[in-house]
């Protein structure tokens, strides 16, 4: 129950009903019109932009077209004030009975509150991670998972029907490295090479990757062929190596997303979509759309792009699309650019019937956005709607000060250090308490102290302390329901003082957060609700501290509890509900 779009439903209702009546014009554009909280509640409990929104169209002044829609508010079930603010905004009080029907009706549906059906069943594919299988996954990647992950479980909150995906890049140039890394570690296995022989070849730029990942995976392949690839030319062993390495790292990389507690549900491989003929069949379609010629490029500004050649190439009318500059899509000796693949892979969500995709993707791909958005535009039968959500960078600190990289990447803090050191459901919270773009500090003393300046330690302290409040109601009252559907059974209009007012009031806005950070892709917003609801549950409870007559518990009066139990019980239910679509598990006491 989203008690906004509720009155909003209202409110159109009411304008339709004017229309019908000849009051005002037909045709109206209803869409605008929006039912929200107001700026300061001392105004009402609800404001809409109704008057504003229809003046023009109605031929009318906005505070002459609210004083028209005033009687009819008035007249709405729950409404006890209206009043005009303003140029014409419109402010309605509700009735106690109001808030106290929501808390029923949380203790009823349980965390199912907030589902919403905005998406109607529309399939939209969440792309994320999608690291290159070359070795263990960074804080970077770590980011973008979460986002990713908390992102498909707000969808599919909303009402979408979400895929997961995780594009495998398993056929370019970074993978060849990879294999040739591995095989020189197990040339060291087989005691071929020593360790300062692999490291001189690393400072030479003979091998690109060393950490000391390599090592087991470099033993297991060596357990399973013996010396088979110690000889011969690289013709001969980096293919088959290149399809050990890719399994075994990949293998890795889904052990490691499943400690983060992030499953997908698709894994395409870059590789089979050049194997299947998708990358040809793709660009035959821009091909025959007219859409791709043959030229030169001017060198860019700045780093010169691997796919830049003075030289002619087939290209991609991107600037017809928006893009900044036409690309290549094949290079001069016949292969495919990795943007071609890209191309081939896009389309083939799209092939696969969805017309909403969304790429999380790290801050180094800024520059990648643009040209992607133009080939899709350019499927122009078939084009879908693609958002991309970047994720900026994540400095890892203890106290304040740098965290020295792990030993098993060799160069980076993996994303395995930060789970291991703090645990998934910290690592997963921290990672949505600031927007995608912005960046982010990771502390881990700071992640793991116990005072209200650590988002994760304060919402999971409210719903604690609401669970300590019913152990100690279980002593009180042994014989008392205390389930959700006896508790919806108190008197609800008990709840009178005005700080439990507000927390039903921020209680009842969940849905509406739940749609609008679904609708805009930021599930930042859940995190930023959830600190807000737990911040006046802790005021609450300190209030009850300072006034014994306020408290959760009055030994001398039962129904009064029952009611307080109810709103404890409702916060509670709530916080999980956010916490569930970050995929974080709420804790029933602080230990």
């Amino acid at each position: 129950m989203n008690i906004f779009n509720l009155y909003k439903d209202h409110i159109t209702g009411i304008v339709n009903n004017l229309v019908a009546a000849g009051t005002l014009p037909k045709g109206l554009d209803l869409s605008k019109v929006a039912a929200e909280p107001p700026r300061d509640f001392a105004h009402g409990d609800l404001a809409t932009n109704v008057a504003l929104v229809l003046s023009k169209p109605a031929g009318k002044n906005p505070r002459d077209l609210a004083n028209l829609l005033l009687d009819p508010l008035k007249k709405l079930p729950g409404v006890t004030e209206v009043s005009i603010a303003g140029p014409g905004f419109i402010n309605l009080r509700l009735a106690a009975s109001t808030w106290a029907d929501t808390l029923r009706h949380v203790l009823t549906i349980g965390t199912r509150f907030g589902d919403a059906d905005v998406g109607q069943g529309a399939p939209i594919n969440v792309e994320y991670v999608s690291a290159n299988p070359t070795g263990p996954m960074h804080v970077g990647h770590a980011r973008g998972a979460v986002v990713g992950d908390a992102l498909a479980g707000l969808l599919a909150k909303a009402g979408f029907k979400v895929t997961k995906e995780y594009y495998i890049n398993d056929a370019g140039g970074q993978v060849n490295s990879a294999a040739r890394a591995v095989r020189m570690r197990y040339m060291q296995v087989l005691g071929r090479i020593t360790e300062e022989d692999f490291q001189a070849a690393l400072a030479r730029k003979e091998v690109e990757y060393g950490g000391s990942y390599l090592i087991p995976i470099a033993e297991t392949l060596a357990k399973r062929d013996g010396d088979k690839w110690a000889s011969g030319d690289e013709s001969a062993w980096l293919e088959p190596i290149k399809t050990f390495v890719v399994a075994e790292m990949m293998a890795m990389i889904k052990d490691d997303l499943a400690a983060l507690g992030v499953q997908h549900d698709v894994f395409t491989s870059e590789k089979a979509l050049l194997s299947a003929g998708k990358v040809d069949a793709a660009v035959k379609t821009l091909e025959d759309a007219g859409l791709m010629y043959t030229g030169v490029l001017e060198p860019p500004k700045g780093k010169t792009p691997d796919d830049w050649e003075a030289r002619p190439q087939r290209l991609f009318k991107a600037t017809e699309f928006g893009d900044e500059i036409d690309r290549p899509l094949q290079k001069s000796d016949g292969s495919w650019t990795y943007f071609a693949g890209d191309i081939a892979y896009h389309k083939d969500k799209m092939d696969r019937g969805f017309a909403q995709l969304v790429n999380v993707w790290g801050a180094d791909h800024s520059g990648y956005v643009k040209r992607v958005k133009a080939a899709i535009k350019a499927f122009r039968s078939n084009a879908a709607e693609l958002d991309v959500l970047l994720c900026q960078m994540v400095r890892v600190l203890n106290n304040g000060e740098p965290v020295k990289m792990s030993k098993r990447s060799g160069t980076f803090i993996t994303m395995r250090d930060l789970i291991d050191e703090v645990g998934k459901d910290v690592v997963r919270f921290i990672m949505l308490t600031r927007k995608n773009d912005a960046p982010l500090d990771f502390d881990y003393a700071k992640v793991t102290e116990k005072t209200r300046d650590n988002p994760v330690f304060y919402v999971q302290y409210a719903h604690a302390r609401g669970r300590s409040v019913f152990r100690h109601a279980k002593e009180l009252w042994p014989d008392i329901d205390l389930s959700d559907v006896g508790l919806a059974q108190a008197k609800l209009d008990l709840l009178a003082d005005p700080d439990e007012i507000g927390v039903l009031r921020t209680m009842a806005a969940w849905p509406r957060i739940v749609e609008q950070a679904a609708l805009t892709h930021e599930p930042h917003r859940v995190a930023f609700y959830l600190g807000d609801l737990a911040a006046q549950f802790h005021a609450l409870w300190n209030k009850g501290n300072d006034a014994a007559e306020l408290r959760f518990l009055l030994a001398d009066n039962q129904p009064v509890s029952l009611a307080r139990l109810a709103l404890v019980r409702g916060v509670g239910l709530v916080i999980a509900s956010g916490l569930g679509v970050f995929g974080v598990e709420p804790v029933e006491e602080m230990r």
